[in-house]
């Protein structure tokens, strides 16, 4: 699994509660995963100006089919406006019906990178 280096955003360093969310994007076909490494990157160059972003990777296993992310927000409306970005919208539209989508948020009462990081690599987050 390749991750990205942790992207800090405007929230980083606040106290919990925060909110974590593991996306898991599988495609149909390897062709299609070039495109969606380079949007996610593309809007991770938002993410310092996103009011209540924490932090987050961005993660890809080339062999399986797979992209994501790993984020955390102050606040689930936090999370919900991003999920309203139209950047974010554009990418989830363009590439709905070219693979699957799974995604899974939970609660948090301190961040703890190191933790997140080692359950994010060894697919416990998952």
């Amino acid at each position: 699994m390749l991750t990205s280096r942790w992207i800090a955003g405007p929230a980083d360093g606040l106290p919990g509660p925060l909110v974590a969310t593991l996306t898991d994007y599988r495609t149909h076909r390897l062709l299609d995963l070039p495109g969606i490494a380079r949007h996610g990157l593309s809007l991770s160059r938002l993410w310092p100006t996103l009011p209540g972003a924490v932090g987050m990777w961005l993660w890809a296993d080339v062999g399986a089919r797979r992209a994501g992310s790993l984020s955390v927000w102050r606040t689930e409306d936090d999370l919900h406006a991003f999920v309203r970005v139209p950047a974010h919208v554009r990418i989830m539209r363009a590439y709905r019906h070219r693979g699957t989508l799974r995604s899974r948020t939970w609660r948090l009462d301190t961040l703890d990178r190191a933790a997140l990081r080692r359950d994010l690599e060894t697919g416990r987050a998952a």
